[in-house]
């Protein structure tokens, strides 16, 4: 298979592009959603010995879930682990004291372009009132799990959902 021709179709607050991609004889149309790449990190404080957590609204589920802290790479010029900091210290109000990277994904390649590096993050200090960027309309509750919690809870965010069992399989 092969993309020989690319047309946005929509370009807002993201973006969706059609593909013609060709196969055999045959061209097919295609969608792609174009959110642009993100990352994501399960967060231990290591002083509450908690892992943290952010609840807030989601558009995708039209509801609110319980998943790790994470945000779009959408600044000019900043690295994953640049990005992944600040959005640590946006949602969660803590500054990072070790960040281990741990793997990037397609979130969902059959038809987005989405790729999120994921990280495990250790904190010990709250420097500011996390809760999200006033400026990105985010209004974020702050979650504190014990380890023992996280088997119990019925994730439903797949980034969350990889980086917990990640966490259980150490």
């Amino acid at each position: 298979m092969n993309v020989t021709n690319r047309k946005i179709l929509h370009d807002g607050h993201y973006k969706l592009s059609q593909l013609l991609v060709q196969t055999g004889g045959q061209q097919l149309k295609r969608e792609r959603f174009e959110p642009g790449n993100a990352v994501a990190a399960l967060v231990f404080d290591t002083q509450r010995q908690r892992y943290l957590f952010v609840r807030q609204f989601r558009v995708g589920s039209e509801s609110e879930l319980l998943e790790i802290p994470a945000g779009m790479l959408d600044k000019e010029g900043e690295r994953p682990e640049e990005a992944m900091r600040r959005e640590i210290q946006e949602e969660l109000g803590y500054d990072v004291d070790r960040l281990t990277y741990i793997t990037n994904f397609y979130s969902s390649p059959g038809g987005s372009s989405e790729l999120l590096w994921l990280y495990y993050a250790e904190v010990s200090h709250q420097s500011g009132p996390g809760g999200g960027a006033i400026d990105e309309n985010e209004n974020i509750e702050v979650v504190a799990l014990r380890y023992e919690e996280l088997a119990a809870e019925p994730w439903q965010d797949a980034k969350t959902l990889i980086a917990v069992q990640w966490a259980q399989l150490r």
